[in-house]
Order: C-alpha cells, then structure tokens, then sequence
C-alpha cells in the first residue's frame, strides 16, 4: 500500500493523471496537426490515434471513479501504439526501409521531412507519448473496484 500524500493524492492518481494529461495532449496536438494546420495523417498516424484516443476518456474515467482500472485497459492501447509508433519512428530514421510503409501512393509519407512540430518529427513525438503513458500506467499499482 502506498503511503498518502499530504495533499490527499496517491502514487496512483498522479501516474494516472500524468499519464491523462499526456494523452489529451497528444490528442489535442493531433487534432490540431490534422484540423487547424491541415496535415493529413498517414495510415500510420491513423492506427496511433486509433490507440490514443480512447486513452483520455479510459484514464479520465479511471481517475474520477478512482478505481484503478485504467491499468487493465489503457496498457494495450498504450502498448499497441507503441510498437505502432516505433515502427513508424523507423520508418523515418531510415532503418525500415520505405517500400515497406503502409501509406499510400498518393498520401503523405511516413518519411517525410516537413512532418516536425517545433522542429521535432511527428513520429518521434508519438513515440515519447506512448512510452510516457506506458511508464505512468506501469508505475501505478492499480486495483480492483
């Protein structure tokens, strides 16, 4: 059992809230990537929103319930959009080769250089939020209701 914190918040609820809040930021930045600057996604952008987006709500359910159960189903979206956005983060340091990439003739590429926000490519930074919301959800104990 985890010691409480002076503030009425567990070890818990701070990996879980940290982990929200890196999933409503890389939701928000993908909305905004596609809707406001009008990128359109690759396919693999697609499947990594396909695994964050339903992070927010599953880990901001899990925190307002307070049942812990954000663990159970937010570590396979949160580990498939890993490996996704791995594979993708590959395809755009060259070490996947691109005639092997899931996009289409006629799409935007996995490789392509204008893809960076703030001077940082998109699959990197895909791949920092998979892997910070995999550690919050590994280091919260998370329980059963």
């Amino acid at each position: 059992m985890t010691a409480p914190d002076p503030r009425g918040l567990s070890r818990n609820d701070i990996a879980i809230s940290t982990a929200f809040l890196v999933a409503l930021a890389a939701t928000l930045g993908a909305l905004f990537i596609g809707e406001v600057l009008g990128q359109m996604p690759c396919t693999l952008c697609w499947y990594q929103r396909i695994a964050m987006f339903p992070l927010v709500p599953v880990l901001a359910i899990s925190l307002w319930r307070g049942d812990g159960l954000a663990r159970l189903y937010g570590l396979p979206l949160a580990l498939a959009g890993l490996v996704l956005s791995g594979w993708h983060s590959g395809l755009y340091a060259g070490l996947i080769p691109q005639s092997i990439a899931p996009c289409t003739k006629d799409g935007p590429s996995c490789t392509d250089q204008a893809q960076t926000i703030l001077s940082l490519p998109i699959p990197y930074l895909a791949f920092a939020a998979f892997a910070a919301v995999l550690a919050c959800l590994i280091l919260s104990k998370g329980k059963r209701p």
